[in-house]
């Protein structure tokens, strides 16, 4: 009896001080962008961050997320909107970080010839390596693997989609170039490169056969990409993105003519390109007066419905 009676006491005055308000409850946990070391085979030498959200279904998608020269995985946590998108729709997010030092620093690789090919080693096995361990570690849904970046990642983007195809679904490229378009890497700073003096011209199926090239006995479907250039773009010139578009519509066989022209905003003009049974393998999006700033605001949630997230 007595023992019930300081039951009852310690019950009664934990409700009084959550009436008065003098008890906090514990703090619901925060996510929180953590830093993986030991992700796996590693021949690109890349750091690995992952943001894994409190909230996710039991098997999330993952989105491989890639900054620009100079930059890093952090930096692109902070600077982009795809972490604050992660909490909104649960899913894993990869942030690598490159550390070459080329004449421009903190470059990933998509000029030597091993990032041209499935399995060739550097950064496009590294990232395959962090994807398989957050597979494995939080059961991320392999179905469902895309990969965007900006600048020197949109360039890496194009690379995984070409070099695994078998493993990325789909893929958003803002301010990229070509697959291939860099012969070597005294050919890849953009200020010497000829990849990128506005004088790169190949015709599609040139264009094309570099893609098929990267993994000749690939046979499945291929990710679908989706491509975002600035018109006024002082770095990366705009013309590129034409030439990635007539790479990858060759890539899927499709009309170099676009199925459809729209403006999904006031600045941004939409090309798509679709199959006989309209869906949409490529898009190709040009961003009127924008320089070499992408993604802006609303852009990172445009390249997650295109996913299909």
């Amino acid at each position: 009896m007595t023992r019930l009676k300081a039951l009852s006491a310690a019950l009664i005055s934990t409700l009084l001080l959550l009436i008065t308000g003098l008890f906090t409850a514990p703090a619901a946990s925060a996510a929180s962008l953590q830093e993986v070391t030991d992700f796996g085979s590693n021949p690109g030498g890349l750091r690995m961050h992952v943001y894994v959200p409190d909230s996710r279904p039991t098997q999330p998608a993952i989105v491989v997320a890639m900054h620009g020269c100079g930059g890093s995985g952090p930096g692109f946590y902070q600077g982009s909107e795809f972490a604050s998108l992660a909490d909104q729709k649960g899913f894993i997010l990869i942030y690598p970080t490159a550390t070459k030092q080329t004449a421009m620093s903190n470059c990933f690789d998509v000029w030597s010839d091993a990032s041209k090919h499935h399995n060739g080693g550097s950064d496009p096995d590294s990232i395959v390596s962090m994807v398989n361990y957050v597979e494995q570690h939080y059961n991320g849904d392999p179905q469902r693997v895309f990969a965007t970046g900006t600048s020197s990642g949109g360039m890496e983007t194009t690379a995984l989609m070409a070099d695994y195809p078998d493993v990325f679904k789909a893929g958003a490229a803002f301010m990229g170039v070509p697959f291939g378009c860099f012969a070597n890497e005294a050919d890849f700073p953009p200020q010497t490169s000829q990849c990128v003096s506005g004088n790169m011209h190949k015709s599609a199926q040139e264009w094309g056969d570099l893609v098929r090239q990267a993994y000749p006995g690939f046979s499945g479907t291929r990710p679908r990409v989706q491509l975002w250039h600035g018109t006024a773009d002082p770095l990366v010139p705009y013309q590129l993105m034409g030439e990635e578009s007539t790479q990858w519509a060759d890539v899927f066989g499709l009309s170099q003519t676009p199925t459809s022209t729209d403006q999904p905003q006031a600045t941004w003009t939409r090309q798509r390109y679709a199959d006989s049974g309209g869906t949409v393998h490529l898009e190709a999006i040009s961003v009127s007066g924008a320089g070499h700033q992408l993604p802006m605001s609303g852009m990172a949630a445009a390249a997650l419905q295109f996913f299909g997230l």
